[in-house]
């Protein structure tokens, strides 16, 4: 698996291939104004690994800046290999996402990244009166435009948006999350499926979860459509506390590791 992909995971199990063919099931409501999940200030830390060999860590920051003279949050991704994972393949990835404080919607994206020498600078204006995204190639000194959809997300930013807008409590067993995100100047359809509550062991101790089946093309890489998986708190935060990948040989799992400037209390039985 490439450490590009393994950073993805922990953002919201986006991979390049998303899966477009249609399920069967009802779309979960949506929540219309709620922005209760998060505040500036919060910081999470994910350890990626392959059994007990860690492979990377990624980071997820959010904190207030201004864009145009407005009052956003500005959201920062990063990635990277360590240990003997790095000597191998070193990665630096950067992700940028800036979003108004009242919705949840990319401005502005951007995307530095180094991969075993394979490099890509892009920054992206996404222009709603328009429906369309301009995007610059730094690397490559092209500009060019592409359409979007009205509710579009970028690919940190559909982390921030789910944990504010859909309904837990009218969630159903089986019931259909879908967006459409915009990620490498193409619009994926993203969609999960919720399937129950699982308690889940952690560093932290024992977290009730929300259960997710996020879904995504097969190929190289993931043994089939449905060989993610993805737990997130059941409670005010919705943080993503586990995400396993399963592998043509073995799984890969991205494990909440630390977390501070959450805006509600982190509920956990502590371990004994």
């Amino acid at each position: 698996m490439s450490l590009k992909k393994a950073f993805l995971l922990f953002t919201l199990s986006v991979c390049f291939q998303l899966n477009a063919q249609n399920y069967s099931g009802v779309s979960a409501p949506f929540i219309s104004k709620s922005y209760d999940a998060f505040q500036a200030g919060e910081s999470l830390k994910f350890r990626i690994h392959y059994g007990i060999f860690n492979a990377s860590y990624a980071t997820l920051d959010l904190k207030e800046e201004i864009l145009d003279d407005i009052k956003i949050y500005k959201a920062t991704a990063i990635g990277r290999t360590t240990g003997i994972a790095r000597f191998f393949f070193k990665v630096e990835d950067i992700y940028e996402t800036y979003f108004d404080q009242s919705l949840v919607k990319p401005l502005k994206s951007t995307r530095n990244i180094y991969e075993g020498g394979y490099t890509k600078n892009v920054e992206i204006l996404y222009d709603y009166n328009n429906n369309i995204a301009k995007v610059n190639d730094i690397k490559n000194s092209k500009l060019s435009t592409v359409d979007i959809e009205k509710n579009v997300q970028d690919l940190i930013s559909t982390f921030y948006f789910l944990r504010n807008h859909f309904d837990v409590k009218s969630l159903k067993i089986n019931d259909f999350i879908r967006i459409t995100i915009f990620f490498d100047a193409e619009n994926y359809p993203f969609k999960m499926k919720f399937l129950g509550y699982e308690n889940i062991k952690t560093k932290f101790g024992e977290i009730n979860c929300l259960k997710f089946r996020p879904y995504i093309e097969s190929g190289r890489v993931f043994s089939d459509s449905e060989s993610l998986t993805l737990w997130v708190s059941n409670d005010k935060n919705k943080l993503p506390i586990k995400i396993e990948a399963g592998l043509r040989i073995g799984s890969i799992e991205a494990d909440l590791e630390e977390f501070r400037g959450l805006k509600h209390p982190f509920k956990v039985n502590v371990n004994e």
